[in-house]
Order: C-alpha cells, then structure tokens, then sequence
C-alpha cells in the first residue's frame, strides 16, 4: 500500500487509514487492537459474509427501504468479492472482538468503499453510501456473524463428504481385494479367532460411512439461521417481511434450503447447531485415529512386528537408519486429528460461553470449524491416494498367524466343549505348539474333522 491516508471519523474519534485500503476506520482500531495470530478468515468465510451483505441490500431494496441505485452498487461490490476480488482487504485476525463486530465491519467497509470508487466518489464518503446506513442496514453482527459460520460450515462439508465418500470406495476396494485372506484377529491385542483381512477393511469402510453420514446430518442443524433477528434476536430496525424476503435471496444465491431458526433468540444465545457439526468431526476424527493406528500396528515390522499388510513407501524413513521406511500417512492423519479432537474441546468451552442473550464466542468457533473441516478437505485425498489405494497384504504372514493362533480352540467347542478346549490352549501354549497337533496327538478328532474344522472358507463366518 501507499504511503498517502486519509482521515476517517468514527463514535470513537478519527483516525489516519491507509489511503488505498478499502477498509475503514473501523477495521483499521481492529488491526491495533487485535495483533494476535495474523490468521484471517477463511475464503468460504469471506464468500458467506458477501452472500449475506448482497441478499440484504437485495431484500432492503424489494421493501423500499435501500434506493435501487445503492442496492444496486452494493450489490457489484458483493460479486466482485464473491469472484474472489477484494481478498487481501479483509485484514481482521480471527481472534477478534467478541461476536465477531471487526470482521463485520471490516466487510461492511470494504463492500461500502468499493461502492463508493464505482459510483466515482472517494472512498470514506458516508454522506452518499455509509457502511452501517446502508451496507449494514436491517444487521447486526449478532445475527449476520453466525449466520456466516452456518453458511461457510456448510460450504466446508460439501467440500469434504467427496473425499470422505473417496476413502470409502477406496477402502471397499480392499475389502474386496482381501477377501480370502485368512488371519487371526486381534481381541484386547491377543490372539483371537479367524478372520479375514477383507473384513477388517469392510468394517473400516463402514465407520467411515457412519461418520460421514452423522456430519452430514448434523450439516442440516446448520439451515436454520439467525439472520433477521439483529441485535437480540427480535428483528430490531427491521421491516415486516424482512425475514421472508432476505432468507429467499440468500437461499438462492447461496444454493442452500435455508430456513428460519426454530426460535430467533436462541439462535443468538445458543451454538448448538454449531457444536453438533463440531462434535461430528471430533467423532470422524476419532474414528480416522483409530483406523490410522491400525493400519500402523498391521504394517509394524517389516521383520519384527505383526507386517500383515505392506503400506506404499512415500519418503525414507530415517536420517540414521538405511532403507528404514515409515507409515508417515497414516502418522500425519493422526497428528490431523489430534488436532481436530483439540478444536472440538474449544469450540465445546466456546458453545457453553454464551451470557444470556448472546453468545459472542462465535468467531472462534468459525475459525476452528473451517480449519478442521480443510484440514480433512487437503489431506484425506493425499492419503487416500498414497497411503489405503497402495496397500497390500502380506497372504503368507496372515496365514501364518492363522495356523498358529491358539484361538482357534474357539472353534472347538461345539465338538468338545469349553473345558476340553481350554486345556488343548494350555498345552498347545505350553509346548509352543499348534492347537491342531494337540487335538491329533490326544486324537479329540480325525485329521478330516479337523481340517473341515478350520477350513479358512469357512472359519470366519459370513464373507460380507
């Protein structure tokens, strides 16, 4: 930017802004006041925030309370920044006032100021176009800043249910794969009764349905928004039919089926719907850990641990150690979601922090939102291309274990009952032999039983 300011007044005094900054005065007190993270908003933040501003100037027009002429300058303003212009001038750190009034603001200046130099008047120029008079009109923060965090939230989730839907496939295309690999699962880490590789996949592939579907509908809580109500949730400085006619506008500019809050004042008071889109991620984060973790303790070894399944190299693994190769995907989805289950507790201590008719927290719970959901959004589609499509099953190791697993005396149960089966497992612990040369040698069943016994086709029950 230029050297060369201009002097602005606001109900606090006046003070110097830079001279080509389409922000204000107001925004300016932001940038001193609060110099915290220089993180600033997400784009889908920014966008939901011009949608917002151009559906009011729209619906302020239609009730004749904003001169089509304004209505319209606003307007252009709104679509240059929704076409991605005007970006570098939304400067507010997202560690803000409370409710989130500087970014507000700040927007307000930007759309007023750019208005303003289309309509050839010189930025600053209230007494033509003012940013609370007219781009501000029938809004407060307290109701145009969650409706934003629901829009931009929702916008998020759109953008990641594809790569959830990818990891899915990906995974059921391993189900697939391993469907005849036979092996021992694991109970409580020890040996446990057969199954097969392809299972454990097909159950991977499941959660991560479930998961996806729970964010999914607790996206839909996100519908209900609390723009109209202002400053309390009462509709304050608003014309009847507002409600109506700015929801219509927004919905369609937004593409999506958004409605009125189930009551105007607890959409202020409250970031339920907020928290249970929080609380979604956290529990898809979990789940990615969880399965992350398994694929680690499958791939351990190569030499000295379980090495049932191969994992694709992606990078060495050590500076010391030669040809050593790490699981550094699914170790990086974990650090991704740790940080996810982190986000999540600070947006619960945020939700609860709401004071009688306002919870002014909002801005932090927008910013974690937005950056757990593109932390998934670029990462999940680089592990599921470099990390779950690459991998393969190590059919000798799985077989291995299968024969060796004193588990198999489960199945023995039926033929000869728990006690017996009981003592066939210690003896074959004892003696670091098979189950099946215990049952041959103490001659419990024929080598034919045996075998139909523990068939691998058959001893891990339903292929599905």
């Amino acid at each position: 930017m230029s050297t060369e300011t201009r002097l602005e007044k606001d109900s606090i005094g006046t003070k110097e802004v830079p001279g080509d900054a389409y922000y204000g005065i107001q925004t300016a007190r932001a940038l001193e006041n609060f110099p915290v993270s220089g993180l600033k908003a997400h784009p889908n933040m920014i966008r939901a925030y011009a949608m917002i501003k151009k559906a009011c100037a729209l619906a302020n027009r239609d009730l004749k309370t904003l001169d089509p002429e304004r209505a319209k300058l606003i307007v252009e303003a709104c679509d240059e920044i929704l076409g991605g212009g005007l970006q570098d001038q939304f400067v507010v750190d997202v560690f803000q006032a409370g409710a989130g009034t500087s970014f507000n603001m700040n927007m307000n200046e930007v759309i007023c100021n750019r208005a303003l130099e289309k309509a050839g008047k010189q930025k600053g120029e209230g007494s033509y176009l003012h940013p609370n008079d007219h781009v501000n009109m029938a809004q407060s923060t307290n109701d145009t800043f969650p409706t934003a965090a629901h829009l931009a939230a929702l916008f998020q989730i759109q953008a990641l249910l594809p790569a959830l839907a990818d990891l899915q496939t990906a995974l059921g295309q391993k189900a697939e794969e391993f469907a005849g690999t036979i092996k021992s699962a694991r109970t409580h880490l020890q040996d446990a009764v057969p199954i097969t590789l392809g299972q454990e996949f097909k159950a991977y592939q499941s959660t991560i349905g479930l998961a996806a579907e729970e964010l999914k509908k607790s996206g839909d809580n996100l519908l209900g928004v609390a723009l109209s109500g202002t400053a309390a949730g009462t509709g304050t400085n608003t014309k009847p039919g507002f409600r109506k006619l700015v929801l219509k506008h927004l919905s369609r500019i937004s593409g999506l089926k958004l409605r009125p809050p189930a009551d105007p004042r607890s959409a202020l008071q409250s970031h339920w719907p907020l928290a249970t889109v929080s609380g979604a991620l956290k529990e898809l984060a979990i789940e990615l850990i969880r399965i992350s973790n398994d694929l680690r303790l499958l791939a351990s070894g190569p030499t000295t641990g379980l090495a049932e399944i191969i994992l694709p190299a992606v990078q060495p693994g050590s500076s010391i150690m030669p040809g050593k190769v790490n699981p550094s995907m699914a170790e990086c989805l974990n650090m991704v979601a740790f940080q996810i289950v982190g986000l999540d507790c600070a947006n619960s201590l945020a939700a609860q922090a709401g004071q009688l008719d306002l919870n002014v927290m909002t801005p932090l719970v927008a910013h974690n939102l937005t950056c757990a959901t593109q932390y998934l959004i670029n990462f999940l589609p680089v592990f599921t291309r470099k990390c779950v499509a690459g991998i393969k099953a190590d059919r000798e190791k799985c077989n291995e274990y299968f024969g060796k697993s004193l588990s198999l005396a489960a199945l023995l149960n039926p033929k000869i009952g728990y006690a017996k089966a009981a003592e066939v497992f210690k003896e074959a612990l004892a003696r670091k032999t098979t189950v099946s040369r215990v049952v041959l040698e103490k001659k419990l069943l024929t080598e034919a039983e045996l075998e139909k016994l523990f068939h691998p086709k058959t001893v891990a029950g339903e292929p599905s």
